[in-house]
């Protein structure tokens, strides 16, 4: 295009400037007919370009500037022969590129962008409850303490029917559609009518929708008179700030000892990890480093005094456990530093950054592979595609993992060891000190039956719906603990319901699960009224990954 200008405009300049010497007079009209040709020679220019966009376009356009995605979607756009929508044209050729790269590279929609992101900011703006759907009306299961929602009178039990006047009740209305209802920029208003046992009208309610603080610890507790234990659900920007505070409670109370529960926990920023690992190792401790190819390798070290560097340290794993919680697990086992308990981890060794998009889509691209202290990487293969890399778990069952640990096998040349000869693998996640297999108990056979049709969950919730009343007098743990129980009578109906739903069973299989079904149908009747600070510890009391760590920590 500059090319065909340029020889057209020196073609007139030099013939007009030849013809300006002979005739003085016309030279006046030089600058007006250079006008002429330039805009002339722009559109003839442009012209070419537009029919050689199909073919022989590098002629034009530099090869390596060349965006042929983006002109294969224009020429789709032009001349398909049904209409087609860009934007999704767009989102799976990106999507398409990623897939040929790693399992963790993803493309992030902007219609989902606060979806994804907002856990790991540490807040979100909305009306601040927590909600399931049941029997297809939204069920508010509590409000957040201090949120908009609580400030105006909404209850946990309240089932909402309206949302800004559409009827949101018996219409099949999924999670994503009412958070989407529900969650909005702060000082907005949405307006939602309710239903609340034994008031027949509907009760309306009108919300300012505010920033919502989300918090990274489930809870925190002291378990005896020196060993507390903190459950960490996701590495956000927040978490270390939730970390300190926790365990400095913890301290108050007298705790020297920690169990740190990361199951289940798949992971968040990579500072947030470094600067926990950081509370429990001695200045100039190597907590991690990354590689990449287009990055410098980067190490991490342990900078100042932590809180918790002389305390004992148990830390739960298991294979929902991934990146940063791996990342924290692997600079305490690598420095020998705590005792590791659970199962296999999930095995993500791969470091993300994301790109925000003008359009509000991010892309989050793996840039470099993380290392722990003695140079192992513990990425799993994901060489036969992305499926068969999220169905790791259900191979983990098949091959007989979860059941026995001797049925993993790693790669001696990824073998290392730590400062003390212990033998640790790369590869394949992080294996921990003392593996405790998922095992299935003949006695716990009616339990286990309950278990995998939600049964016990489910009963729990209507008990708490029917019971709101008489439960609201047991607003702490303490007096949770010490004042309900599960009473036979209360156990009975639990088993007819289930017969009707189903499960059906010997006498002996139920009298040999009966304690462990009245301590679970407790902890969800706990976590109902009081959530996470109602649940965990009383399921402690049942959880063998949990005990086998309280043992070892009071040795």
């Amino acid at each position: 295009l500059y090319t065909f200008n340029f020889i057209l405009c020196t073609f007139a300049f030099s013939k007009e400037f030849n013809m300006s010497i002979q005739n003085s007079k016309k030279a006046i009209y030089l600058p007006l007919v250079l006008t002429v040709i330039l805009i002339l020679g722009v559109y003839l220019g442009m012209r070419l370009a537009s029919v050689s966009s199909i073919g022989n376009s590098a002629f034009f356009i530099r090869p390596d500037k060349y965006n042929k995605v983006n002109d294969i979607i224009n020429y789709i756009e032009q001349d398909y022969v049904d209409p087609v929508n860009r934007k999704d044209l767009e989102n799976d050729a990106i999507e398409g590129i990623l897939d040929q790269l790693d399992p963790h590279s993803h493309y992030i929609p902007a219609e989902e962008f606060h979806t994804v992101n907002d856990p790991l900011t540490g807040n979100f703006e909305g009306i601040g409850i927590q909600f399931r759907i049941e029997k297809d009306t939204i069920m508010v299961i509590r409000t957040i303490s201090g949120g908009p929602s609580e400030k105006v009178g909404l209850q946990a039990g309240d089932r909402i029917v309206k949302i800004n006047d559409t009827v949101v009740a018996g219409v099949g209305i999924s999670n994503d559609e009412a958070i989407g209802m529900l969650k909005g920029p702060r000082g907005t208003r949405v307006d939602v009518d309710i239903h609340r046992k034994h008031n027949p009208e509907l009760i309306g309610f009108t919300i300012i929708r505010d920033v919502i603080p989300t918090y990274s610890i489930d809870i925190s507790y002291m378990i005896d008179d020196e060993v507390g234990y903190i459950k960490v659900s996701e590495f956000s920007e927040t978490m270390h700030d939730d970390f300190i505070a926790a365990m400095k409670q913890l301290k108050e109370e007298g705790m020297e000892k920690l169990i740190l529960d990361l199951r289940g926990n798949y992971g968040g920023y990579l500072q947030a990890a470094i600067s926990m690992a950081d509370e429990f190792l001695r200045e100039e401790t190597l907590i991690v480093y990354t590689e990449g190819n287009n990055r410098p390798n980067s190490y991490a070290f342990a900078t100042r005094k932590g809180l918790l560097e002389d305390d004992d340290l148990v830390i739960l794993i298991d294979e929902g456990s991934a990146s940063a919680s791996e990342i924290v697990a692997g600079a305490i086992q690598d420095n020998d530093r705590g005792l590791i308990i659970g199962r296999r981890s999930f095995g993500k060794g791969l470091v993300q950054e994301q790109l925000n998009l003008p359009d509000g889509s991010a892309l989050r691209l793996t840039v470099s592979r993380y290392h722990t202290p003695t140079g192992r990487n513990i990425q799993r293969p994901y060489n036969n595609g992305s499926d068969e890399y999220y169905e790791d778990f259900y191979h983990r069952f098949v091959n007989g993992e979860m059941e026995n640990p001797d049925s993993i096998h790693f790669d001696d040349s990824l073998k290392y060891y730590t400062p003390k000869g212990k033998v640790v693998y790369g590869g394949g996640g992080i294996m921990p000190d003392i593996y405790v297999p998922l095992k299935s108990e003949e006695a716990d056979k009616y339990y286990n039956q309950l278990l995998h049709k939600n049964l016990i969950f489910q009963f729990a919730f209507d008990y708490t719906d029917n019971h709101r009343e008489e439960l609201s007098g047991l607003d702490t743990f303490n007096k949770f603990n010490s004042n309900f129980i599960v009473s036979d009578k209360l156990f009975d109906e639990l088993v007819t319901w289930a017969a009707s739903q189903g499960i059906k069973a010997k006498k002996r299989e139920i009298r040999d699960s009966e304690d462990k079904v009245k301590l679970l149908l407790k902890a969800y009747i706990g976590r109902n009224m009081l959530d996470d600070p109602g649940f965990y510890p009383i399921y402690h009391k049942i959880d063998k990954i949990f005990q086998i760590g309280y043992k070892e920590i009071t040795k």
